[in-house]
């Protein structure tokens, strides 16, 4: 297996375990019981892999296929609900843990999709596009199940994150080793993002 690859299957394990943390934490602060804050969880970690596999004709998608997500969605979900449970309501802990998992999880999966894109040969404009739809419909979904306005429907620049950070990435294949264009284009993300969330945590 190429070095990329084991970069992505890594990458791809990594953003389902903190997307199943963010969606567990919104269970618990929708008063989810442990079953229904599972599969809060599952769905958020998976949600945005399963369309991009099924918009490029990429099934059984990831998860059927390797069950090594679902065996990490699962397990990170309860202890993210045990925690979830300590933090004491109302102090806004769990919303920026809640937020900050999502910034991560964002830029990981934002990235196994445009390089998915690649990898089918769709033009750069598709693969950018295709990043973001992995990286925002899993918080999406998680969003809607909860009865709330999807985050990236906000002024928070959630999806324009998303769309820039898959530019860079491309951008910076032309001058770079993948493995180093992924890091940079990771960085590139979660520093801003984690930016935003600051910025409207302090001027609340």
């Amino acid at each position: 297996m190429a070095p990329l690859d084991t970069i992505l299957i890594l990458l791809t394990v990594v953003a389902t375990a903190v997307m199943a943390a963010s969606g567990a934490l919104q269970g618990v602060r929708q008063g989810f019981d442990p079953f229904g804050t599972a599969v809060l969880a599952v769905t958020t970690a998976v949600g945005g892999g399963t369309v991009r596999d099924f918009l490029i004709g990429a099934t059984p998608v990831f998860w059927m296929e390797d069950m090594t997500y679902l065996l990490t969605a699962i397990p990170v979900s309860l202890v993210a609900h045990f925690i979830g449970r300590q933090l004491k309501e109302g102090t806004g802990k769990r919303d920026a843990l809640l937020q900050y998992f999502d910034a991560i999880g964002l830029a990981l999966f934002t990235l196994v999709g445009v390089q998915a894109g690649l990898d089918a040969q769709l033009p750069f404009l598709a693969a950018i596009i295709l990043g973001c739809v992995t990286g925002v419909v899993g918080g999406m979904i998680r969003d809607v199940l909860c009865g709330l306005t999807p985050t990236v429907l906000k002024q928070d620049l959630y999806a324009t994150i998303s769309l820039i950070g898959g530019l860079f990435y491309i951008l910076l294949l032309n001058y770079a080793r993948p493995e180093l264009s992924l890091i940079a284009a990771f960085l590139f993300m979660v520093i801003l993002r984690f930016y935003v969330i600051w910025r409207r945590t302090h001027s609340a």
